[in-house]
This record gives structure tokens, C-alpha cells and sequence, in this order.
């Protein structure tokens, strides 16, 4: 029974479309994304493919004994997902959270360099 009321729960989430500032830089691309009040415990992110996504459950809970007034920020779901460029090395893709923002690193793929080949005699 508790199971069901938490999925119940969870499924009152108002869910959120967080801030996101996306920079291009010569190593590639950084990607802020505004999750405040989630944890890494609470931080998800999945690579499929072309494309990354990044969910987050912010927690507030209420201390014992207090009733709430007035609500504008408290429990929540963060949504976003990314569609990634072919230029971006996948298995460099770094991630962290600190002060409620996460930092997306991909980086771009070396670039092949021309090369001379050689004729072996025959």
C-alpha cells in the first residue's frame, strides 16, 4: 500500500522545464541547466543515441509541527533533453552539480589529421 501512495505522489509532481544556457566553445559545448534543490542522489542522466536527457526530483520537506502559508518553490521535476551534434565525443561527455546548477561538458571529437601515405614497394 505505501508503494502506491508514493507513485501517487510522485505523479503530483508539477513537472518543470528548467533554465538552460547552452555555450559553444572551441572544446566544444557547455550546458547549464538550473535544478535547484536536487541532489545527485535525485540527478539523472541518459544518453541515447543523438539524444541526452537530465531529470531531478527537488525534495521539501516541511519540518515537523510547521503548515505551509504560501508555496511558490518546494518539491518538483525537472525535464530537458538535448538533442546531441555528430561533432560531440560521446565518451567524453562530463557532469556536475554544484549550487543547484548543472554543468553539461561535451566535448567536441578530435579532428582526423591529413596524413601522407606511404607507397611500399611492390
Amino acid at each position: 500500500m505505501a508503494d502506491i501512495a508514493t507513485k501517487a505522489e510522485e505523479r503530483r509532481l508539477p513537472r518543470v522545464k528548467p533554465a538552460t544556457d547552452i555555450i559553444e566553445k572551441e572544446d566544444g559545448f557547455y550546458i547549464y541547466v538550473d535544478m535547484p534543490g536536487v541532489s545527485r542522489e535525485q540527478l539523472v542522466i541518459d544518453l541515447n543515441e543523438d539524444e541526452l536527457k537530465v531529470s531531478g526530483k527537488a525534495e521539501y520537506v516541511l519540518p515537523e509541527g510547521q503548515k505551509l502559508g504560501h508555496v511558490e518553490f518546494g518539491a518538483g521535476e525537472y525535464f530537458r533533453s538535448f538533442t546531441i551534434s555528430h561533432s560531440v565525443d560521446k565518451e567524453r561527455i562530463r557532469a556536475s552539480l554544484r549550487d543547484g546548477v548543472l554543468e553539461l561538458h561535451l566535448p567536441r571529437q578530435d579532428k582526423a589529421q591529413p596524413r601522407k601515405i606511404e607507397i611500399q614497394a611492390g
